[in-house]
């Protein structure tokens, strides 16, 4: 879902090259029903590839979408309440419903949702197609090509307790950049903080990169709260992810150090404000500058300036709130719990608006 800019080119590329790339991005997959057990982050890759995270299982599914036709005039999304229309879809209430995770397909410009429907052990996951005019439709899995890459070191299953049943953060985001899957969330290993490098078409998954942060607004170092949400965003010269974490640290790892089995630390670049939970983040570009843009559970949306992101200073040291890479809040963007970009100038998002759910395009601030 947060593809960068040479992504972006490689994308336009496969649109232009068509079925030949279609087949190179499908080689090796099998044909058949797709099982999950959970369909939490999801992101696109080349070719209408979508990346499912199914925690549950502690495994990424590629899934050959088949949704290749690459679109054409300016979005139009609007949807209002569909979590209503969900539920009618899926026979069942709005509020047995939960949409995971909003991806944009690159090329055809749809939107997918992975939801859950019902709840507890009964839960069962779905993946949901909306075209621009509105209309939804299930995502068959029964006859698919596929490939799964299994996490050699998921933590276990756990009742849930204060901080949740941690199985459950075996993946908490994922992104596609330039024949990698890059995967974040919990293992079993003491630093339990991971980020994985997984080369795609896929052949075998390595344990990851355990990673450290120094907190600042807990005035600590940490290895076991998950990245959140991230982007891969080049700082400098350097290929690196942006990775921003509860309460709110945003920290850079360069993408050259994940590696199997090291442990590395973050440089912590901004303190974003505490008592808060980050729910998504994109990256875009406007008036010839990059920006970050990040959804939250109690500071609304967040537009953070890249200028000078590669000479910002490290924090090391307790923060009381805020510190580093500036940011304004957009205040007309309340509610939102999801977000992408559907093409250069706008991003789908889910908004919440009451016990309602809208699905909208909005042109980016």
């Amino acid at each position: 879902m947060k593809p960068i800019r040479s992504l972006l080119t490689m994308l336009a590329c496969a649109a232009v090259a068509g079925t030949a790339s279609a087949a190179s991005s499908t080689a090796g997959m099998k044909e058949g029903k797709v099982e999950l057990k959970s369909a939490g982050p999801i992101a696109f890759g080349p070719d209408g590839v979508l990346f499912v995270g199914d925690s549950k299982s502690a495994a990424v599914v590629a899934v050959a979408t088949g949704d290749t036709t690459a679109a054409s005039g300016s979005p139009q999304f609007k949807v209002e309440a569909i979590n209503v229309k969900l539920g009618a879809l899926l026979g069942t209430a709005a509020d047995q419903l939960t949409i995971d995770d909003l991806a944009v397909n690159p090329l055809s410009r749809n939107a997918y949702l992975a939801v859950t429907r019902g709840r507890g052990a009964d839960a069962t996951p779905v993946l949901v197609r909306v075209k621009s005019a509105g209309t939804l439709e299930a995502v068959s899995l029964d006859k698919v090509k596929f490939a799964k890459a299994d996490l050699p070191n998921p933590p276990a299953e756990a009742a849930p307790g204060k901080k949740g049943n941690p199985r459950l953060e075996a993946i908490t985001d994922i992104a596609y950049l330039d024949g990698r899957v890059l995967v974040a969330g919990l293992s079993n290993e003491e630093f339990a903080s991971t980020l994985r490098s997984i080369p795609f078409p896929f052949q075998s998954v390595d344990k990851g990169t355990a990673v450290e942060i120094y907190h600042g607004a807990h005035g600590a170092f940490e290895t076991r709260s998950p990245v959140r949400t991230f982007v891969p965003f080049k700082v400098g010269n350097e290929a690196s992810l942006l990775a921003a974490y509860t309460c709110t640290p945003l920290v850079q790892f360069p993408i050259k150090e994940l590696a199997p089995g090291a442990k590395i630390r973050g440089k912590t670049i901004a303190e974003l404000g505490n008592r808060n939970r980050p729910l998504d983040m994109i990256v875009y570009t406007k008036g010839g500058k990059d920006w970050l843009l990040l959804a939250n559970s109690s500071r609304g949306i967040m537009k953070i300036t890249t200028d000078n992101i590669d000479k910002a200073e490290s924090i090391t040291a307790r923060v009381a709130d805020k510190q580093g890479q500036s940011y304004e809040t957009i205040s007309a963007w309340t509610g939102i719990e999801q977000l992408d970009k559907l093409g250069n100038d706008h991003a789908l998002v889910l908004r919440r608006e009451g016990s309602a759910l809208n699905l909208e395009a909005l042109a980016l601030p």
